[in-house]
């Protein structure tokens, strides 16, 4: 059976066991994970946080980071601003980002979501509102969410994947994973650094 791990990754640390070549020591998969030969599936920037899957199968692994099959990512954002439902219909529709058109993506309005803090916290400006969108995509650009929210006026503030597929980061703590031993395991065992 394959393992995969459902991995709450903090800001800050790249999607990669490595950081060879930068002048600078930042933060890596290996500071949290030392399971053996498992692989990220797909990414997420080193300025979001949450779900990253890896793997150790690469037909699972494909499965999940292949654009081909469409699974769904859910992004729970805060953007600067107070969109109304007329400003995210461009993100349902589909948007023109410099590769070309974006698949039409799932969009709402939620309340602030009860997340773990972030460190370093995001800046509060009194003057600027701030809001919470829950947005879903089948694909995956490179920085696509917060080049959506930006291409509509809303930059992102804060960007925490909440699940992908039906597997998701909730009761995770950041810097923690679970390992499940195969696809239909939803009860994995929760492991901290």
């Amino acid at each position: 059976m394959p393992r995969l791990l459902l991995f709450n990754k903090p800001f800050g640390v790249l999607s990669q066991f490595t950081d060879r070549g930068s002048p600078t020591v930042r933060s890596t998969l290996s500071d949290f994970i030392a399971v053996k030969g498992v692989y990220p599936a797909g990414r997420l920037d080193r300025d979001s946080e949450g779900l990253l899957l890896l793997c150790d199968d690469g037909r699972l692994q494909a499965r999940i980071a292949d654009p081909r099959f469409k699974m769904p990512k859910t992004y729970l954002v805060q953007v600067e601003g107070d969109p109304q439902d007329r400003d995210l219909e461009p993100l349902r529709q589909g948007l023109r980002l410099k590769e070309g058109m974006t698949l039409p993506a799932e969009v709402a309005r939620i309340d602030e979501p009860d997340l773990w803090l972030r460190d370093p916290p995001i800046r509060q400006r009194k003057a600027i509102p701030d809001s919470w969108l829950k947005i879903t995509i089948r694909e995956g650009r490179n920085r696509q969410v917060r080049r959506m929210t930006a291409a509509v006026g809303l930059p992102t503030l804060r960007l925490v994947r909440w699940s992908i597929g039906d597997w998701s980061v909730a009761g995770i703590a950041p810097g923690q994973f679970e390992v499940l031993s195969g696809p239909g395991d939803v009860a994995g065992r929760t492991y901290d650094r």
